[in-house]
């Protein structure tokens, strides 16, 4: 079956290629789902893989697939399978398990080893195939009701997780109540962070580059009851002299200097996330010691998070089946680029290089 794939390494190498059908058979103790593909999200981490700057092909192989971002219906499930059934549709999680302790308790995305298992990403093919087969505890029900939403499952896992782990770790101030939040970055994640802060009813300003004319950007994070703020119009010191520090920023630029910088920004008692990724090695200039004064007298917190477990599926599919409840129509308008078919693999990455994109998905499938 066919398979975009890349040869890791060799930068620009993303090609067709072939795969085995596999087999519920594959996984043992009657645990296997097998699934069709239908659709398939790929954004910053493909192109970055397809770049070079990180991955690794499954031992055995000299090529990965990619796509990290699955929807797709079930075909079969074993005689253990029990929370789905052929006909449902269902997204996987990303991250497979290694020998740490939190490998072992279900925790895979808080891994404690250096070497990580995720699939499409690293040591692990993806899901930019016609079908895959997995293990049930990795594959989570997605309702029919937004189905059209399906695709956005990972990425909004990513921010469940993120949020969920700013709330957890100010547990630490026994009352937490934050009122205002910063986006920092518009892309998928930021927008769909700006969805579910806006869901725990914080007041959210989504900050970007591009100006709010003619920009669906804007336009989504408006639609979500937030405010999009272009730096091109408004300086991030200025947005704070008008509104106030934030009492969380939600950082997901894609630069790692925007990542520093968000630090000189955050309110007394704050946490600031990152989610981005940046391969690469830019450096930049902070200024360390106004950075280190504040945070240590301001009790502040920073944390990175990274992809989520099943428990993080459920919880942004939950998050954006509220999100269709209340704000009906909006999220649906993140998924702007579709690709028809895995034959059109180079039209998918010449979108995703070209960074113009707010969305890139490929149909895979009917269904």
């Amino acid at each position: 079956m066919k398979a975009i794939a890349v040869t890791p390494g060799t930068p620009d190498s993303v090609h067709l290629n072939e795969l085995p059908m596999p087999s519920l058979e594959a996984i043992p103790n009657g645990r296997g789902v097998l699934v069709r593909v239908l659709k398939v999200g790929v954004d910053a981490t493909d192109r970055e893989i397809n770049g070079a700057l990180y991955g690794n092909a499954p031992d055995g192989y000299d090529f990965l697939v990619i796509g990290h971002e699955s929807f797709g219906i079930v075909e079969a499930v074993g005689d253990a399978v029990k929370h789905v059934k052929p006909g449902d549709y269902v997204s996987c999680t990303v991250r497979r398990p290694g020998g740490s302790i939190y490998d072992v308790i279900g925790h895979n995305d808080m891994t404690s080893e250096e070497v990580y298992y995720e699939r499409g990403i690293n040591l692990r093919h993806g899901y930019l195939t016609e079908y895959f087969v997995d293990d049930m505890e990795y594959v989570v029900r997605i309702p029919e009701m937004i189905k059209h939403l399906g695709v956005l499952a990972e990425p909004a896992s990513v921010v469940a997780k993120a949020v969920e782990q700013a709330y957890e770790a100010q547990r630490r101030l026994l009352v937490w109540e934050p009122q205002t939040a910063f986006v920092m970055g518009s892309g998928q994640i930021g927008l769909l962070a700006t969805m579910a802060l806006r869901l725990k009813g914080l007041e959210v300003y989504t900050i970007a580059r591009k100006p709010a004319v003619d920009n669906i950007k804007a336009e989504i994070a408006d639609g979500y009851g937030g405010h999009y703020i272009s730096t091109k119009e408004q300086s991030i010191e200025e947005l704070v002299k008008e509104v106030g520090k934030p009492d969380i920023i939600f950082e997901a630029t894609g630069s790692s200097w925007l990542a520093f910088d968000a630090m000189n920004h955050l309110g007394l008692n704050g946490a600031l996330v990152w989610t981005s990724i940046t391969g690469g090695d830019a450096e930049s200039t902070i200024p360390s010691d106004k950075i280190n004064l504040e945070w240590v007298l301001g009790n502040k917190l920073m944390l990175g998070s990274v992809n989520g477990n099943f428990r993080h599926f459920r919880q942004g599919i939950a998050d954006m089946l509220q999100g269709e409840l209340t704000y009906p129509g909006v999220t649906e308008k993140i998924l702007t680029h579709p690709i028809d078919g895995l034959d059109n693999y180079q039209e998918m990455m010449d979108l995703l290089v070209e960074a113009k994109a707010l969305k890139v998905y490929v149909n895979v499938s009917d269904g």
